[in-house]
């Protein structure tokens, strides 16, 4: 409970009555001076009780100037709104403003003091407006600060999904890929004499016949194909090269080639390379490809 106006009221009028209403007469009769000193004491410690609960009610005012002052600042510190800053430092500064006119005013002065204190009921009612602003501003940031985690939450498990997606796709492709790969089974690779049979020693060997199966497969795309036979040497070297072709996006050389339609089914397929050059004793290997893989190979070995 405020402490009421009228202390100060009082106080002023006692101050402002002439000394010699109070100070002894020193011509008044005994009787009267003894009333009259009566009188001035009780008046005096009136006086003086006034001016200590007028003190009272000052440091009182002070107290509650500093502490709205300190409650404006914690309240811009909490905020992120640059006009509610501004708008709680300018309150601020205003109750110190006052706490500094408090302390300055002098003593018994009923006026400034009721001033003030009308003041002091202003700063606290707009305080409590800017708390429960600064409230709610909290309420809604925590709202939407939770709002923004799970909008992030399921962004990032959509994320994951998608990328779950996108690995079971490559997979199933990468699987499907697989499926549909040719095969060539039963790859035979014999060396061949001038009058076509087969030759077993080096210096006999005027070509090469390879034969294969490309295998049955449902998954397989049907239609014409292209196959390709690469017979190394043991160097290296190809035998025969007649031409290249794109393998793993680079240009290799091919012994020869041939145009097929494939179905789906078994399909029996035979080249035949000539090796009109100089040949040494030792292993030849003969690869397959179809479709830019290699999809099998054979192996022969000559003596001299």
């Amino acid at each position: 409970m405020r402490t009421p106006i009228l202390p100060y009221l009082l106080l002023a009028a006692l101050l402002a009555l002439p000394v010699s209403c109070r100070q002894k007469t020193d011509d008044a009769a005994p009787t009267a001076n003894d009333s009259l000193a009566a009188r001035y004491a009780s008046a005096q410690a009136e006086l003086d009780a006034l001016r200590e609960l007028a003190e009272l009610d000052r440091r009182e005012m002070e107290t509650e100037y500093e502490d709205y002052a300190e409650q404006y600042r914690v309240l811009r510190v909490q905020v992120k709104d640059t006009t509610l800053q501004r708008q709680l430092e300018e309150k601020e500064r205003e109750a110190q403003r006052l706490l500094a006119e408090l302390r300055s005013v002098r003593e018994g002065n009923a006026a400034e003091i009721r001033r003030l204190r009308e003041e002091l009921v202003t700063v606290r009612t707009v305080l409590q407006d800017y708390v429960r602003q600064v409230d709610s501003l909290q309420r809604r940031n925590e709202t939407l600060e939770a709002e923004r985690d799970e909008a992030r939450r399921q962004a990032g498990a959509a994320n994951e999904r998608a990328e779950e997606l996108t690995g079971e796709r490559n997979r199933l492709s990468q699987q499907v890929a697989v499926a549909a790969r040719l095969n060539a089974t039963g790859v035979s690779v014999t060396p061949v004499k001038k009058n076509g049979k087969a030759a077993t020693r080096i210096k006999d060997v005027k070509s090469f016949d390879v034969t294969f199966t490309i295998a049955r497969n449902s998954s397989a795309k049907t239609g014409n194909r292209t196959a390709y036979v690469r017979l190394m040497k043991q160097d290296g070297t190809v035998v025969a090269p007649a031409g290249s072709f794109q393998y793993h996006d680079k240009s290799i050389q091919y012994s020869a080639k041939r145009a097929v339609e494939y179905t789906g089914e078994d399909l029996r397929v035979a080249l035949h390379i000539a090796a009109d050059e100089f040949l040494t004793p030792g292993r030849y290997a003969a690869y397959i490809f179809v479709d830019g893989q290699q999809i099998g190979s054979g192996v022969v070995t000559l003596e001299k």
